[in-house]
């Protein structure tokens, strides 16, 4: 199903002329009403009648993460307070959170690209949502909130944690599309086994995930584990919440980006310069529509590669990979870059393990310590008599450290631990413990 016919196949020819009408209208609004970006602007002598064209986005300046908290909480919004009708923000763990502020128009238009997303991923009007992402400061419950109501699908605001009662409301409301993180899916389908529910049986066809990164084995895990097709949604608070791209549930290739309300680039991190169609780099994105928050050239800080291609679903909106990994979130050990998702695609090809795991990263002395620890499932458990010693558990290390080795190119130690051990998330796994720094300081 395509939600917005007219915006979702346009002729790109027809849908570039839109985006550089929009762009020139953002651009004039950031330098009016943003100090910000006009001192940005007024630092390279640029202006917003310079930009004649897409290519011009080019001369505009990025803005990074760093900004949001510089100008914290308002300071670079475009719109005065009394026409701000929401506000969301990041959880702040790292320094201030980032805030983000909607008007009403901002509302209207987030609720309608979420509306594609979930009718691209297999929802209809005639379905039932059950919505498992958090209500709050964090966007992605109201984000796929308010996108269910667009689109017409009986949403079901359930919000995250409480999972018995999750799966009581699976079980009798019988939706047909599931939204959580994909890690919350596992522990919802692991706690309905617990009660004797077959998760594959429930009336769950679809599942939209998203706010945490994961890999294609991890898709093969939650499709095998629930019975369903698991679609990518992807997203961002400071652009606008999840709905900025979206995997459609006829091919799984791609996540369509909505490129009315926003302009992708792949840029190379280092030089900053763009890269060609087809090569990853980091996904640099602009907002076309934003009243509130609009945002030029962000960089999101996300690996991924654009694709123009028109899908076989009718979209004509260019395409972007999976998201292979964050700049932030690369690990360096031992001089070698390393992505998490990359160790857990190794790990989801052990069937005798669960998915869940936790990666410790430490000191030995003046080298990186790595130990990835990992479970059993119940039934290899008991196969191996609860025996962490036996000689099975020996053949899955090895087996698991070569895996690694060869995909990664790190050593690791493997410490595989008993069912349960792993603690669960109600929200965004906890997947790495980076201990080196602390002890360094120590």
């Amino acid at each position: 199903m395509i939600f917005n016919e007219e915006m979702e196949t346009m002729d790109r020819e027809e849908l570039e002329k839109l985006q550089l009408c929009y762009l020139q209208k953002t651009v004039k609004r950031v330098y009016d009403s943003v100090p910000f970006y006009k001192g940005k602007f007024s630092k390279t002598g640029l202006k917003p009648a310079d930009i004649q064209s897409l290519d011009d986005l080019q001369k505009l300046p990025f803005t990074v993460k760093q900004d949001l908290r510089d100008h914290y909480p308002y300071g670079l919004f475009a719109s005065p307070m009394k026409d701000v009708v929401r506000l969301h923000a990041s959880s702040g763990t790292s320094g201030k959170p980032t805030v983000v502020g909607y008007t009403k128009n901002d509302i209207d238009n987030w609720a309608e690209i979420v509306a594609r997303s979930i009718a691209a991923s297999g929802g209809s009007r005639d379905d039932v949502m059950h919505n498992a992402y958090g209500y709050g400061l964090f966007t992605g419950g109201l984000g796929l909130h308010h996108g269910g109501e667009k689109l017409g699908i009986t949403t079901v605001p359930v919000s995250g944690g409480n999972t018995k009662r999750q799966i009581l409301l699976i079980l009798d409301f019988k939706p047909i599309v599931i939204c959580s993180t994909p890690s919350y899916a596992l522990h919802i389908a692991e706690k309905m086994k617990e009660q004797g529910i077959n998760p594959k049986k429930t009336s769950l066809e679809y599942g939209i995930f998203g706010a945490e990164p994961w890999s294609e084995e991890m898709r093969d895990t939650l499709e095998e584990e629930l019975g369903i097709k698991a679609m990518d949604i992807y997203g961002l608070s400071e652009i606008v919440g999840p709905g900025v791209s979206i995997e459609c549930v006829d091919e799984q290739n791609g996540l369509h980006i909505q490129e009315d309300h926003f302009i992708p680039e792949i840029i190379d991190p280092d030089t900053k310069e763009r890269v060609p169609d087809g090569e990853y780099g980091e996904l640099v994105i602009t907002s076309l529509k934003k009243e509130a928050l609009p945002i030029i050239r962000y960089r999101t800080g996300d690996i991924a590669a654009i694709n123009r291609k028109t899908c076989s679903c009718g979209r004509t909106t260019a395409r972007m990979t999976r998201v292979k990994g964050r700049i932030d979130d690369m690990l360096v050990i031992r001089g070698v870059n390393v992505f998490p998702f990359e160790m857990e695609r190794s790990l989801l090809k052990v069937e005798e393990l669960t998915p869940h795991y936790q990666l410790f990263l430490s000191k030995d002395g003046h080298l990186d310590a790595v130990k990835l620890q990992v479970e059993l499932s119940e039934e290899s458990y008991v196969q191996c008599q609860q025996n962490l010693e036996h000689s099975v558990i020996s053949r899955l290390k090895r087996e698991l450290q070569t895996s690694i080795k060869q995909e990664c190119l790190v050593s690791v130690d493997v410490d595989v631990q008993p069912p349960k051990s792993i603690p669960r998330s109600e929200g965004k796994a906890v997947r790495i413990v980076d201990e080196r720094m602390k002890q360094t300081v120590n």
